[in-house]
């Protein structure tokens, strides 16, 4: 099967310091991929490399990140926003701070399908309640007439993944979505990306520093530490088989139990 999303030794710098390198894999339909490392490893630059989100600072300096045969950092502004967000969408860490707080969601739905594709009010709300209801909101309708200080903050989590998914992208892209959240909600948050790619078949890069979250969604993982990549493979051999020092002393942090 054709890669989706592939990434071939790209190299990320910021002042021309790189803080990424020589990073390669390959995200298939379907596939969920944990980036995980402890703070600051690079795995939130990674996946804002393929967005074009690393300021004026920082850009790809090595490498080639290939989406659809575009070589995304060759792209122009104008071709980059017909991929962000119809074909490629973004939940971010706290998705409230992302969230204009005097419209509401229903408001922000209807911009952001308006973005990519010709809609009106009730046709977007339609296509928002049926998605509501594929990730099991009790409260739609709420949500839809609610402002985000209305909501709670594993709402507002739970509203980003939807407002992110409605275009209907390839592939997700989710940095720290549960690290602001209880471990209830995180479930929950968790629950719902796998609903998504049960129902859209949708492919996922999820970041975490979090290896208890990550082993419960990913199919392939990636261990990043200091920007280099330390192991990747197949969920089952990194977690069961690691070959490399510093992701044992990652699994050896995390409780059996969560693991499993």
């Amino acid at each position: 099967m054709a890669a989706l999303l592939e990434y071939r030794q790209v190299e990320v710098s910021f002042n021309g310091n790189p803080v990424v390198r020589d990073v390669s894999f390959a995200l298939h339909p379907g596939e969920i991929l944990g980036l995980v490392g402890e703070s600051g490893s690079g795995k939130s630059t990674l996946i804002r490399a393929a967005m074009g989100l690393l300021g004026s600072s920082g850009m790809v300096t090595r490498g080639d990140i290939w989406f659809e045969g575009k070589n995304l950092p060759d792209l122009s502004a104008k071709e980059m926003r017909r991929i962000c967000g119809a074909k490629i969408g973004m939940i971010f860490q706290d998705c409230a701070a992302s969230l204009s707080p005097i419209r509401t969601i229903g408001e922000q739905i209807v911009e952001s399908l308006s973005a990519h594709r010709r809609t009106d009010v009730s046709a977007a709300k339609a296509a928002a309640m049926a998605l509501f209801e594929k990730l099991h909101f009790r409260d739609g309708e709420r949500v839809w007439n609610s402002y985000p200080f209305e909501l709670s903050g594993g709402m507002n989590q739970r509203a980003g993944i939807a407002i992110a998914m409605l275009p209907g992208p390839a592939v997700l892209l989710a940095d720290e979505p549960t690290s602001a959240l209880d471990v209830a909600v995180q479930r929950q948050v968790v629950e719902e990306m796998l609903a998504v790619r049960e129902a859209f078949g949708t492919a996922i890069i999820i970041v975490s520093h979090d290896i208890g979250v990550v082993s419960a969604m990913a199919d392939s993982i990636l261990v990043l530490r200091s920007g280099n990549v330390m192991e990747y493979g197949s969920a089952q051999d990194v977690l069961n088989k690691p070959q490399n020092d510093y992701t044992r002393e990652l699994l050896s942090a995390v409780p059996r139990l969560r693991r499993e």
